[in-house]
């Protein structure tokens, strides 16, 4: 028999959070702190910390709004990112290159010429290619960014395409 004590699942640490528990709280915001830190990481570079830090204060002030408990993961993600996007503007640094954590399957030259090819775009391009690689939906998008659906589905299309004709410079 083992003797591994159980640790709270996340929604059980989740509804005890909201309820004013602060010791499921921390442990709360502690167990998703690597998450929200390797996103900020690959929004903002060099501000990843401050990003992480805000992101997590949002997290913790919005946390008693989140009704769904089952869509904690994605909201915290939408907040993250938007939170990261916000460091990014507001150190008016629109030249930052964003990264896609592509996992470990992933060939590592073919990063090297992703990074290369959403370097050479326009930051309003690689934010929403960044955003979609990290699972959102056009509405998620256009919260994280407070823009139009349609502008995000525009610059998501205009996007693609100018990826696609620098990836593959014979396609275009």
């Amino acid at each position: 028999m083992s003797t591994v004590s159980h640790l709270p699942t996340p929604l059980a640490l989740l509804s005890r959070a909201q309820a004013g528990d602060e010791q499921a709280m921390n442990h709360l915001l502690d167990g998703i702190t690597p998450y929200v830190a390797r996103l900020c990481r690959s929004v903002t570079h060099d501000d990843g910390a401050d990003a992480a830090q805000e992101a997590l204060f949002a997290i913790y002030r919005g946390l008693p709004t989140l009704r769904e408990p089952a869509a904690f993961y994605g909201w915290v993600r939408a907040v993250t990112l938007r939170e990261a996007i916000r460091t990014v503007k507001r150190a008016g640094d629109e030249g930052v290159p964003v990264q896609v954590d592509l996992g470990q399957e992933a060939n590592p030259l073919d990063a090297v010429h992703i990074s290369d090819v959403l370097d050479r775009l326009s930051t309003s391009h690689r934010q929403v290619l960044t955003l979609r690689a990290y699972g959102l939906n056009e509405e998620e998008m256009a919260r994280v960014l407070s823009l139009p659906v349609g502008t995000v589905r525009s610059r998501l299309h205009r996007a693609r395409r100018r990826f696609r004709e620098a990836w593959l410079p014979s396609a275009a």
